[in-house]
């Protein structure tokens, strides 16, 4: 998902998917702070957050320590994702940072 697409979504208050930090700290409003996944706990606390929703439940991901190609945590979240069979869900398209492609655009932020 662009970062516009879901700043406008907040803006709008309007259809906003629910947003996962899977990260280091969430910077968006409204996203849920799971922490860092690539460590075993915050996994499983990712897991527990999606145990008791729909299977088509509008999510979105993001982490933005890191240009994504590299990052350490968007692609367990999505194997999660994957693994518990969820059909609706996205990643933020962050190729650099948080900084850079979403705080320094003035996007919505906490």
């Amino acid at each position: 998902m662009p970062p516009s697409e879901l700043a406008a979504l907040i803006k709008e208050k309007k259809n906003v998917p629910l947003v996962f930090s899977v990260g280091p700290g969430a910077t968006i409003p409204g996203s849920r702070s799971i922490g860092m996944v690539r460590d075993e706990e915050n996994i499983t606390k990712f897991k527990k957050q999606l145990d008791n929703l729909p299977k088509d439940t509008r999510i979105v991901v993001y982490c933005g320590c890191c240009p994504y190609e590299h990052c350490p945590n968007v692609r367990p979240a999505i194997q999660a994702l994957k693994d518990l069979k969820f059909t609706n869900y996205m990643l933020l398209d962050l190729p650099h940072n948080i900084k850079i492609d979403w705080i320094d655009k003035g996007y919505p932020s906490e």
